[in-house]
């Protein structure tokens, strides 16, 4: 299913299948909405699962322009729940996915019956952003290489160091199958163009969701992982207290990719957060 979205952006759309209220799951930077491997059936038992791929991410096209402002994200959350004519959905969203979904919230409260937000980017903005030219997440973006002889080869090549050695072996493999397509010489080439992925990290540190995470109304509990460098403690607290409704919640021994490192544990701590159960 494809939807449009702002931007003359058109968005690729995956029915997870399940039974139950309406859950929208939303990917990190330079995944894609079929990534999730055995996370999605593990929901799929108490949701009715929904995933999209992100502008510029998997099946969906590029913004005009290569613009990767993060309001397009959360654009491409509400053109995702009108399209499918969800009435107040669960959100669950990973990193930049977790941004998205409360800035789609916030440009339209009232969207979400309740969200499960795992080390959503969500910096302060009390400060000026950082120059992002040398970060290391531009840097390796960059240098990733992404073009392979096979699927096969591309599964042993990334998946032999982190982030994506941590990775579930079948979130892994999801991973790899729908996010490469084929070239002539019969080899296979990311989606996601290394270039576009760096800019949505350049792009990431502007982005707007902390200063209004007060406008945030529905439930909304907010994950990190206690390995995770991403998102320390301190800056999850406070981003907990500024939430209308937040509550944190630490898994211990998980780093920032923990919903694809062990999806079955994070499937149980999303079910007993947004059903109770």
């Amino acid at each position: 299913m494809r939807l449009p979205s702002s931007d003359e952006v058109d968005l690729a759309v995956h029915d997870l299948g399940g039974t139950g209220p309406p859950l929208l799951m939303t990917h990190a930077t330079g995944l894609h909405g079929r990534a999730w491997g055995p996370l999605g059936p593990a929901l799929a038992s108490r949701f009715r699962c929904w995933s999209f791929d992100f502008r510029g991410h998997g099946d969906s096209s590029r913004p005009g322009g290569g613009d990767f402002d993060w309001r397009g994200f959360g654009d491409d959350v509400l053109a995702v729940v009108a399209g499918l004519g969800l009435e107040r959905p669960y959100g669950f969203g990973h990193s930049q996915g977790a941004t998205a979904l409360l800035l789609a919230e916030q440009t339209r409260p009232g969207t979400f019956a309740g969200l499960y937000l795992f080390e959503p980017v969500a910096p302060p903005t009390d400060a000026p952003p950082p120059p992002m030219d040398d970060h290391p997440l531009v840097l390796g973006a960059l240098r990733r290489r992404d073009e392979f002889s096979s699927v096969g080869a591309a599964i042993d090549r990334l998946g032999s160091k982190p982030p994506l050695a941590d990775f579930h072996p079948e979130a892994l493999r999801a991973y790899v199958e729908h996010g490469v397509h084929p070239l002539p010489d019969g080899g296979v080439e990311l989606k996601c163009r290394p270039s576009d992925e760096a800019e949505v990290y350049r792009m990431g540190v502007r982005n707007r969701a902390f200063a209004h995470l007060g406008e945030v109304s529905c439930p909304v509990t907010l994950a990190r992982g206690t390995r995770s460098r991403s998102l320390g403690a301190v800056l999850a607290a406070r981003q907990v207290a500024m939430l209308g409704h937040g509550r944190s919640e630490e898994l211990d021994g998980l780093g920032h990719f923990g919903p694809l490192e062990d999806p079955d544990r994070v499937a149980q701590a999303v079910l007993r957060a947004l059903l109770g159960g």
